[in-house]
């Protein structure tokens, strides 16, 4: 049987950076081919190569044993290579069923677009996912799961003989990823040549059938996932041996004691409107305070609104016993509280800055004296944590769009430490993210909590909140539904609270008008 697609010796460099070199892989009709390796490896490089937005410096793209010089994703589009990216690529202002249709648009008489036509088509469509939504409402109405879903379903709803899933489940509840699965199954079924690039070792061993492995920009490995084990594609990935990999045990972290009795972050009473109904919670220095509960629970919420990115109704935050301002984020950031928003693309890097002006933003009461920032301390202060933090950069003139998703998420974390700030409010910091980058996030979260600094953590995966957090509160509905010191902490129990309670607060919220 011959590839659909091939790539032979493709190499990327960008400025004294190299990228890729010397790549292959191909990818044959039916199969799921999985794609892994740390960030930084050239994975998302390898991607924009293959469907165009890159061209390569050197090597060759066949598509069905032909070459192909693609300039633009639309080249490959057309022939056939459908994608969705590690960042959800919709237009969050346009209703769904023109995200859905974006470019290949229904037309009536006199060329004008066909709403209802169009409309009627992509709930259809989304339906056979199993996707009931309204078409009609913006894009950006929806969390990041039903948008996550929403680029899945406009990637294959073309006829694609290639279809290349980036990070398609990070953002997934686990009967979305079911949806997806179901979805890849069919179009392998169909004689379709699928990329599968995934941090989560679990599903690319649940779905693939062979594997590539790349370590800083090089192709290390492929295989069948038959003959592969996970342990072997981790020590491949870290370029380590396998006994020195289970030795460190790089997917989790002990938990700790607190070191303090006293409230570093006192949380009560939070309201908004059909958002938040009655949250409290406290965090104690040393102390890491998962949030757990499913899409729409609330959690990320209840960050914004400690933090101040979203004023809430009613409530009251204290800061190491002194009340802050609810609905200020100047506020917040003065009495020590930082936020790592759960979506870096949207709301956290700034793409068109360097790596340094991205970390440096917050740190400017640090640099500067008499209203004048010293370029010196800046530079000093930047190049301190991306050693400290281990961030893969040419430089801090870099553009920070060029670096991969795990180092953009080293930098914004890079950014809050600069404040040296006392509570840090958390949101999916290892989303999108490999197993080495990964355990050096948790490594980092831990030693936070050591010198007694108080953390938020949320994480979509449950196995991150119960390894990581000293205490649980569980969210359902917008409001509290549990809470679990350490001893208490397992997955049946959190899974038993966001399923079957619900609070009293969430009781009286319901029979408001």
């Amino acid at each position: 049987m011959e590839p659909v697609l091939t790539a032979d010796g493709v190499s990327k460099r960008f400025g004294g950076v190299t990228a890729l070199d010397d790549v292959a892989l191909d990818l044959f009709p039916g199969e799921v081919h999985a794609l892994v390796g740390e960030n930084g490896a050239g994975k998302s490089t390898l991607i924009k190569v293959l469907t165009g937005a890159y061209r390569a410096d050197e090597g060759r793209i066949s598509y069905l044993g032909e070459p192909v010089a693609l300039s633009s994703p639309r080249d490959a589009w057309e022939i056939g290579i459908s994608t969705t990216f590690q960042e959800i690529t919709l237009v969050p202002l346009m209703s769904v069923a023109r995200n859905l249709y974006l470019g290949n648009e229904p037309r009536g008489r006199w060329g004008l677009l066909a709403v209802d036509q169009m409309n009627h088509a992509a709930a259809a469509l989304l339906r056979r996912y199993g996707i009931d939504i309204d078409v009609r409402r913006p894009v950006r109405s929806f969390g990041a799961g039903v948008q996550q879903m929403i680029a899945i379903v406009r990637a294959v709803s073309t006829d694609a003989r290639v279809v290349i899933l980036d990070e398609p489940t990070a953002s997934l509840e686990p009967r979305e990823i079911a949806r997806v699965f179901d979805v890849i199954g069919r179009l392998k079924a169909a004689g379709v040549a699928l990329l599968f690039v995934s941090h989560n070792l679990d599903e690319v061993f649940a779905i693939s059938d062979r594997i590539t492995i790349l370590r800083d920009g090089r192709r290390a490995r492929t295989s069948p996932i038959a003959a592969t084990s996970k342990l072997e594609v981790i020590a491949t990935m870290l370029g380590r041996d396998i006994a020195e990999v289970r030795a460190e045990g790089l997917t989790s972290f002990d938990r700790r004691q607190r070191i303090g009795d006293e409230v570093l972050l006192e949380a009560s009473g939070l309201d908004r409107r059909h958002q938040l109904h009655d949250v409290s919670l406290n965090v104690h220095p040393g102390d890491v305070v998962g949030l757990a509960g499913l899409l729409g629970s609330g959690r990320s919420e209840t960050v914004k609104a400690i933090f101040g990115t979203q004023r809430v109704d009613g409530g009251r935050i204290a800061v190491a016993g002194r009340q802050v301002r609810t609905g200020s984020p100047r506020a917040s950031l003065a009495a020590g509280t930082v936020l790592l928003p759960e979506d870096r693309k949207a709301e956290g890097i700034v793409p068109t800055m360097s790596v340094r002006d991205n970390i440096a933003l917050m740190a400017m009461p640090r640099v500067s004296r008499f209203g004048f920032v010293s370029r010196r301390r800046v530079d000093r202060l930047v190049n301190e944590f991306i050693a400290r933090l281990g961030i893969k950069t040419s430089g801090g003139r870099q553009n920070i769009g060029q670096l991969s998703g795990g180092n953009q998420q080293k930098a914004l974390l890079a950014r809050l430490l600069c404040t040296d700030p006392q509570v840090l409010l958390l949101d999916e910091p290892t989303r999108g993210i490999d197993i080495g980058a990964k355990a050096e996030v948790q490594s980092l979260v831990q030693q936070l909590a050591d010198q007694g600094r108080g953390i938020v953590l949320i994480s979509s995966e449950l196995e991150d909140v119960i390894e990581g957090s000293t205490r649980v509160v569980v969210l359902k509905d917008g409001a509290v539904v549990g809470e679990l010191e350490r001893d208490e902490i397992d997955e049946h129990r959190i899974m038993e609270l966001m399923a079957s309670h619900t609070s009293d607060a969430q009781t009286r919220a319901e029979g408001d008008p």
